[in-house]
């Protein structure tokens, strides 16, 4: 290796910029320039958390495994090493004030995620860490004397002892250009983090929330819980997005086909809804059904549970038979809804698949087949919930990276 080492970091985004700013420090001698095909760097880490930055989680609530449909396990060994509370303390450390939110989301006390941005900027410039932005890198080869060629913008070859990469929420045929040169198969990336579309009347009450509620796929073990949002397409929100995560495979399998079963009384058993029904019919005899309703619930989605139930909202709680209630219980805890789509909105930052884990070092992240070859962020076939755990994953990898790179030399 030379005593200054050309690193060439391939995507500016969160991980890979993070990655070039520790490699600054770590190694201040090396050369290190980071490639990026759009023309500024960190463009999603820009507007995530609706621009807000949710850039981490405390882990109290959801543990590595939960927390990573794919990738728990290299996540939970590797959060060891580098978890929220180095994040934190990384960012603190320049001038960065955070909030804890009560789902254990972490976000910056200025909740302005161009603020982190402007400090990975600055880290890397202070470190010397060049960025090239409008420079895509449309294939990578191995040297047979060592390193890489690059092949980038306009047919340039760049060389570079040490190749890192860091690419992700790409097609999987932009991916498989990339990799073309390099003879590893990857896990076909398919989005994940979406909400669900629907032809049910239901969209006409968007804007109603309920929280919490489980929603699970049909035909699976797959299922979530948490805040639901009717919106003007389906349903949305954390309860949603979490199942989207989950169930990926499967839905890109079925082309975003099935059916979306929702609990609407989680927190109850069939026999405390039965008794809260049986109780209305009792306090409430001479009032109208649709008149009184679970505190959860809005007054317009308990006339509509009502009315798909097949019964008429101006029926009295002591016109009410037992099989209607058993019938109002049932839907209650068990409604469901056609899917018929996913949302294509820009809620799909995030895809699962990319570079099998198999092929990877689990300790230091460097390709099994070319040595001094490195993948971080979503890159990798590891990919999160909703919750700050995302950008966990890409700060976690990164760092990784980087301390590996510095052993190596």
């Amino acid at each position: 290796m030379k005593n200054r080492p050309h690193i060439a970091i391939i995507g500016a985004g969160a991980a890979g910029c993070f990655c070039g700013a520790l490699l600054g420090e770590l190694l201040p001698g090396a050369d290190v320039t980071i490639l990026e095909a759009g023309r500024q760097p960190m463009a999603k880490l820009s507007i995530t958390g609706g621009g807000r930055c949710n850039i981490t989680n405390t882990f109290k609530d959801t543990g590595a495994l939960k927390a990573y449909p794919r990738g728990g396990r290299l996540m939970e060994h590797l959060l060891k090493g580098f978890g929220p509370d180095d994040v934190c303390r990384w960012f603190s450390d320049r001038g960065v004030k955070f909030v804890c939110q009560e789902d254990q989301c972490i976000f910056p006390a200025s909740q302005d995620a161009m603020q982190i941005v402007r400090i990975l900027r600055k880290a890397c410039e202070d470190a010397g860490v060049k960025i090239r932005c409008s420079c895509p890198v449309s294939g990578i080869t191995s040297l047979e004397d060592g390193g890489f060629a690059l092949t980038v913008c306009d047919g340039e070859v760049l060389k570079a002892d040490i190749a890192v990469i860091t690419i992700g929420g790409l097609s999987s045929a932009k991916l498989c250009r990339v990799f073309e040169g390099l003879g590893i198969e990857l896990v076909k990336p398919v989005p994940s983090l979406f909400s669900l579309k629907t032809e049910s009347s239901i969209k006409e009450l968007a804007g109603a929330v309920v929280n919490p509620v489980k929603v699970s796929l049909e035909g699976t073990k797959l299922g979530a819980i948490g805040p639901l949002l009717v919106t003007d397409w389906g349903f949305s929100g954390p309860a949603v997005l979490k199942l989207s995560s989950y169930a990926a495979r499967d839905l890109a399998e079925s082309g975003y086909k099935g059916t979306l079963a929702v609990n609407w009384m989680y927190d109850c058993t069939e026999e405390e809804v039965m008794d809260l029904l049986e109780g209305y019919s009792g306090n409430y005899r001479h009032k109208n059904i649709a008149s009184v309703y679970p505190p959860k619930l809005t007054g317009r989605l308990w006339n509509f549970i009502i009315s798909k139930a097949d019964i008429k909202e101006n029926v009295k709680f002591a016109e009410l038979s037992a099989k209607q209630r058993r019938r109002l219980c049932s839907m209650l805890l068990h409604d469901t809804y056609p899917i018929t789509g996913r949302g294509r909105f820009k809620d799909e930052f995030v895809t699962c698949g990319g570079v099998p884990l198999g092929q990877v070092n689990s300790s230091t992240l460097e390709s099994r087949s070319h040595p001094g070859l490195y993948f971080a962020g979503e890159v990798l076939d590891i990919d999160a919930v909703t919750g700050g755990f995302n950008l966990q994953a890409a700060w976690t990898t990164a760092h990784r990276v980087a301390n590996s790179i510095k052993e190596s030399i």
